[in-house]
């Protein structure tokens, strides 16, 4: 029969370095989670604060315009007379989806409020040698020019905006790692797109040419001319 002795076996409990190693594991956790807490709870105090009046400095941002001077590049002599202008606004609802993929990870949907102008112009630059005919006692004039064409929509930045964008964790990810994340530059296109065609439906070209005819009637008429008629002849090409 054997016997073991119990000053031989190793011991099982915890000894004085172990608790103390415990203890000090146990602060450092307990330091980092409050110096989290207590980073939080900035970060909602200065939300909150931001949100009272008198208050929204304390936590606020500095903007500093640091940009260079506005370079010219070029200069354009222009010949045209703006008759007309179009005022605009479209809701663009743009979805795009990926296939066999949840929207949930692969996906967004953004809708958007597009506002700006469009002007409708005539070119007298190209009137020909032919265009214009006056008769010898200078009371007859007679005037043939191009058709009004639409110029390019300009959407207006501050009435424009985005109402709500939903976007899969992809995007997200996209978007966070992104130089330019959360971009609108399809919805931009595709505003300007709209309003471009609202403005060749509105009639915004023939309205141009009215305004013009009255505009050299009325020039004209101050010089001296009886009778002056105003013809549109080939419709001149748009803006490229």
């Amino acid at each position: 029969m054997t016997s073991t002795d119990p000053a031989t076996e190793p011991s099982t409990k915890p000894g004085p370095a172990d608790d103390g190693r415990r203890r000090r594991h146990r602060r450092r956790w307990g330091r980092a989670a409050a110096l989290c807490a207590v980073a939080l709870a900035l970060l909602l105090l200065g939300t909150r604060i931001s949100l009272l009046p008198g208050l929204g400095d304390v936590f606020g941002e500095e903007t500093h315009d640091r940009s260079g001077p506005a370079v010219l590049k070029s200069i354009q002599d222009m010949s045209r007379y703006e008759a007309a202008a179009g005022d605009f606004q479209v809701v663009v609802d743009l979805e795009k989806d990926t296939k066999y993929v949840p929207d949930v990870i692969r996906g967004s949907r953004t809708l958007y409020v597009g506002a700006g102008t469009v002007s409708a112009y005539v070119d007298l630059g190209r009137v020909t040698s032919g265009g214009v005919v006056v008769d010898d006692d200078r009371t007859t004039a007679e005037l043939r020019l191009p058709h009004a064409v639409l110029g390019k929509p300009a959407l207006d930045p501050d009435r424009s905006y985005a109402v709500s964008k939903q976007r899969g964790l992809l995007d997200r990810l996209g978007d966070f790692f992104s130089d330019n994340p959360g971009s609108e530059q399809a919805v931009n296109k595709l505003a300007a797109r709209h309003i471009g065609d609202a403005a060749e439906e509105s009639g915004l070209a023939r309205r141009a040419e009215r305004n013009t005819t009255a505009m050299l009637k009325g020039l004209l008429g101050s010089l001296g001319f009886e009778k002056v008629t105003v013809r549109y002849g080939t419709r001149a090409a748009g803006p490229s």
